[in-house]
């Protein structure tokens, strides 16, 4: 007969026998979300419709053309280039209303809109087994046809794949065609605030660092707005908004940026872009004051030093020219005054601090990090005494910890931070603690005594 065994939790086995529990040593936990996510809905010629869809930087280069319709040179892109100048990964959404599929006897457009008017399928008969053939799917990029797809020596329909671009119609047998051009393809109807609340309604779910419209509609940009004021402080998501010359939001959840774009066919909020990729992917101990626009854009900097102190004061973010005569730069840089959002009602329970993006930065991913932590973590597994208490106590610490290695809080201690306690009911759990942001230099005053 065999000896008692397995593990044990009471010491009550009745067999003899070794009773072995294998556990890890406790060791806090440094579980430190990412950066450099962001969301925007744009109205487009081709793509995706109803669904948020994923791309990353690497992609964009790559795919430009599958997800946005356009080769990634094309100036259709210029904003999403701007975008992706910081941005690592994109979630997006397509707004456009009721559009019309490009269509053919042979085949349709994959998603609505006019670029699936430039898509043209070729059937010929295969060089070397006149039985079968090849079928080729076009693209016009710059008035030039483009192979976006190839199939070769095909036997029929049924050995013939959709593509990317293209869903075949089967209906008759395959035949040699020159070349078929699609037509009817339409962007539909004029949008509204439905489908940007469509949008948010999708993008929920989703973790970001930011989110940006590009747009001057102010009712579009109340909707946003009030769609960060509820993720941030009632459902705890913690994002930021960018949005264009939008007056008065006080907020520190909303960005409002105030140069305009002064390029021809281009809307003036079009900075959006640039500033949602680069908010999103600034590092938690980093700022975004004093740094270069490198967009493709052309940012309208002619205000006075008054017009500019004004723009702070009002919680705008502005670019201003930067010369360098010394150096020989006497052309200038477009650079960020300074990094804030539209915060500005200041009291002594919420102070100007609250106003600078590198302040909110760290707040949000402290809120992200040990939200995370405790749902993982200890939300229904670890047991509301003084021992799971202290377990909670270390992981928060060891967050801190890491934060005060990269700098980005200061004068932190383990002291800092007590010992949870018990809530007003037996599962809730009650820390409180002081943190210490860090912030990068911005201004500097001397005394020089000439002896």
């Amino acid at each position: 007969m065999a000896l008692g065994g397995g593990t044990w939790l009471f010491q009550n086995k009745k067999l003899p026998g070794a009773y072995i529990n294998f556990v890890s040593k406790v060791r806090a936990k440094t579980d430190i979300a990412d950066r450099g996510y962001g969301t925007m809905p744009l109205t487009l010629d081709w793509g995706p419709e109803g669904e948020v869809f994923t791309v990353g930087a690497d992609d964009f280069q790559k795919y430009s053309m599958k997800y946005f319709g356009y080769d990634y040179t094309s100036d259709k892109l210029k904003g999403l280039r701007d975008l992706f100048k910081n941005l690592k990964t994109g979630y997006f959404y397509r707004i456009n209303n009721n559009t019309a599929k490009a269509k053919c006897v042979i085949a349709a457009a994959k998603y609505g809109g006019i670029r699936g008017n430039d898509l043209t399928v070729v059937i010929a008969a295969n060089v070397d087994d006149a039985t079968k053939f090849d079928v080729t799917t076009y693209m016009a990029v710059d008035s030039s046809k483009t192979i976006v797809d190839k199939q070769a020596a095909v036997g029929g329909w049924d050995d013939t794949a959709d593509n990317d671009y293209v869903t075949f119609i089967r209906t008759d047998a395959m035949t040699a065609t020159a070349g078929t051009p699609l037509a009817g393809g339409t962007n539909g109807d004029a949008v509204s605030g439905i489908q940007y609340q469509e949008y948010l309604d999708k993008i929920e779910p989703y973790y970001f660092n930011t989110l940006g419209y590009v747009g001057t509609d102010t009712t579009i940009q109340d909707l946003f707005i009030q769609f960060t004021r509820r993720m941030r402080d009632a459902v705890g998501a913690k994002f930021q908004t960018v949005l264009y010359n939008k007056l008065g939001v006080d907020f520190e959840g909303v960005i409002s940026i105030k140069n305009k774009v002064k390029d021809d066919g281009v809307s003036p909020a079009a900075a959006v872009y640039w500033v949602t990729g680069a908010e999103s992917s600034c590092a938690i101990n980093a700022s975004c004051t004093n740094k270069t626009y490198d967009g493709e854009f052309t940012i309208d900097t002619t205000y006075k030093q008054s017009e500019l102190e004004k723009a702070i004061t009002d919680g705008m973010l502005i670019f201003h020219g930067v010369t360098d005569s010394v150096s020989g730069n006497v052309v200038g840089n477009v650079n960020i005054l300074r990094d804030i959002n539209t915060f500005t009602s200041f009291s002594k329970k919420k102070n100007e601090d609250f106003s600078a993006n590198q302040v909110i930065r760290v707040l949000d991913q402290i809120a992200i990090d040990v939200a995370r932590l405790f749902n993982k973590t200890y939300l229904g597994k670890e047991q509301n005494d003084p021992d799971g208490r202290v377990a909670l106590w270390g992981d928060i610490v060891a967050l801190h910890k890491e934060y005060q290695r990269v700098r980005a809080i200061q004068n932190f201690s383990p002291d800092d931070v007590p010992i949870p306690t018990q809530g007003e009911s037996k599962e809730s759990v009650l820390s409180e603690y002081q943190v210490q942001p860090t912030m990068c230099m911005e201004k500097l005053y001397m005394n020089v005594i000439v002896a």
